[in-house]
């Protein structure tokens, strides 16, 4: 039986709740995923980004600039570390960038 809230609630802990009872999480975390990307990278890597996938615990970047791909690979450990901690908890393990 769902639990029930009285109304002394925050918003913020009802709708915890009703991600986690109806395992939504997955779907959260490939938003939010894209949306620490856009934040860290900034507007010039915005700029030559494409799709943004999250497939289990690996981050799919498609980028339009080869130069631009080379540079990020040098880099990948500090961009998982900096989306994790963006995101608050270990999401992604790997980034594959295409």
């Amino acid at each position: 039986m769902a639990k029930r809230f009285n109304d002394n609630n925050p918003i913020s802990d009802v709708l915890k709740e009703i991600i986690r009872a109806n395992n939504l999480q997955k779907g959260m975390d490939r938003i939010d995923v894209r949306d620490a990307w856009k934040n860290i990278m900034g507007n010039g890597v915005n700029t030559y980004t494409g799709e943004i996938l999250l497939r289990g615990t690996v981050l799919y970047v498609q980028l339009t600039s080869a130069v631009l791909r080379e540079e990020l690979s040098y880099g990948r450990e500090k961009i998982i570390k900096m989306i994790n901690e963006e995101m608050g908890r270990q999401v992604i393990t790997d980034v594959i960038l295409r």
